[in-house]
């Protein structure tokens, strides 16, 4: 099988230059990459890197996910979150090639409290949220073989990350606030790129199952209770780490007020996902402390 990787250097793409590697030949590129263009600001060139590699399955892990700056540059957004994408899925169609792609759950705006499913109405309240949907909608539409998993909060031990912000914070004050009325899943990128792997696989035998899907870990907290399960497994696993914190105080979202509107039901059902693709997807907390294991 020859794949083609597009969005190494990203967390996601990191831990996807792992799992693919064992289902086939992978070229893997990012946005600087030289040989061949991996850079999402120039459509006509990522046509070009799949006509010339002419890849059985292509894997999307390149977006602009900056969520407040996308506010500011709407223009750019959709060129890497819409634009190239579907460039991307018109040369899929074209090729016969599979397209793997990945979305967010900043497509839905956020109300109720129940788990979102793939066939809920969709409602972003951000440009990076109406972007990512944009980009969606192309690759359905080119005709191209496809799978598109939405995913939340996604952390991974390379780079930065919300759980090392509330170490690096409880280290230097006695006293956090931190919002607890946005409810999801953290979800690690190894578990991502591990489950991709897994379908991919899947769909080369039953090509039928294509489609949409959301892929979050198990369970659901709200930032308020990831941070406090943060610090508590950093005292037990790092003992000597000097945490100051003694008390992580809840504030509504109204509190922090940021360029884009983040929703605050981020649930996404993955029975879809589990029942299709014969998968049991591991509990948040489980990802977070083998992810602060490894970095502490």
């Amino acid at each position: 099988m020859n794949i083609l990787l597009l969005g190494k250097g990203g967390q996601v793409g990191w831990e996807l230059q792992r799992s693919l590697s064992v289902l086939g030949q992978v070229t893997a590129l990012d946005h600087d990459s030289t040989e061949h263009c991996g850079n999402f600001s120039h459509p006509a060139g990522i046509a070009d890197t799949v006509r010339a590699l002419r890849p059985d399955v292509i894997v999307n892990a390149a977006a602009h996910t900056a969520v407040d700056k996308a506010e500011s540059e709407p223009e750019l957004a959709r060129l890497l979150n819409a634009t190239t994408p579907g460039v991307l899925a018109q040369e899929a169609a074209q090729l016969g090639a599979w397209l793997i792609h990945y979305s967010t759950d900043y497509v839905f705006d956020g109300s109720g409290n129940r788990p979102w499913t793939e066939q809920d109405a969709t409602g972003p309240l951000s440009v990076y949220g109406r972007t990512k949907l944009e980009g969606e909608q192309l690759i359905q539409q080119s005709g191209c073989q496809h799978l598109i998993l939405r995913t939340s909060w996604v952390y991974a031990a390379r780079g930065g990350n919300f759980a090392k912000t509330m170490l690096r914070l409880a280290q230097e004050r006695d006293r956090l606030t931190v919002i607890n009325d946005q409810w999801g899943a953290p979800t690690g990128a190894d578990l991502l790129a591990d489950v991709t792997a897994h379908a991919i696989r899947h769909l080369q035998q039953r090509p039928q199952d294509g489609g949409l899907y959301h892929c979050v870990a198990a369970g659901e907290t709200n930032w308020n209770q990831y941070a406090q399960f943060v610090i508590e497994q950093a005292r037990q696993l790092a003992p000597a780490l000097p945490i100051q914190t003694t008390e992580v105080a809840p504030v509504p979202t109204s509190a922090f007020p940021t360029p884009a509107t983040r929703p605050h039901n981020s649930r996404l059902s993955t029975r879809k996902l589990q029942d299709t693709f014969g998968l049991h997807l591991p509990h948040w907390q489980q990802g977070v402390a083998r992810m602060l294991a490894e970095i502490l």
